[in-house]
């Protein structure tokens, strides 16, 4: 753990402030959800709790049947980094952050199609979407499912490609019940 020299005192009920500067580092937004846990050395540690995170090896054995089933690359993601990968080398995707325009995607709660003219990459220097369903779960947005463009793929998804990821997104949402 890093010591950031802040200090905080606990309220009467118990509450603690975590600091604005904390808050924005790690893309802590009012509503998210926190998990509490204490370490080895008697800390006490908050962390951004990740729905879809906490789905694990099924977020993984789940993206590659969307992508065998549907001959795409797939990626799974919360909403902070990539959760998921398959049909493309996962060591590039996995555990890595977002790009905002991701982000910026999610918060409008609807899918993304790409038309040709607009290129959004997953992550910095990733592939381009090709679709992107958002995955939402009792009322917020915790992730997505995305099919990237592949080699010699057109830029714009077809409409099988959009309903498989609209089916995925769709189920993930009813696994991350927070």
């Amino acid at each position: 753990m890093k010591a950031t020299g802040i200090v905080r005192r606990i309220d009467d009920l118990g509450r603690v402030v975590i600091p604005k500067e904390i808050r924005r580092t790690m893309h802590i937004r009012e509503g998210d959800p926190l998990e509490i846990y204490t370490d080895a050395e008697g800390g006490v540690v908050f962390r951004k709790y990740s729905a879809v995170g906490e789905l694990g090896g099924f977020t993984r054995e789940y993206a590659e049947a969307m992508s065998r089933s549907g001959g795409i690359p797939v990626v799974i993601c919360d909403t902070d980094s990539v959760v998921a990968a398959a049909g493309v080398a996962r060591k590039e995707y996995v555990d890595k952050p977002i790009t905002g325009e991701i982000v910026d995607l999610l918060s409008t709660r609807r899918p993304y199609s790409a038309n040709g003219v607009r290129n959004v990459t997953v992550t910095a220097g990733g592939s381009e979407v090709s679709y992107l369903a958002p995955i939402v779960s009792e009322g917020s947005v915790v992730g997505a499912v995305m099919s990237l463009r592949g080699e010699g793929k057109s830029a714009v998804p077809d409409v099988s490609e959009k309903k498989l990821v609209d089916a995925g997104a769709y189920f993930m949402s009813s696994q991350t019940g927070i």
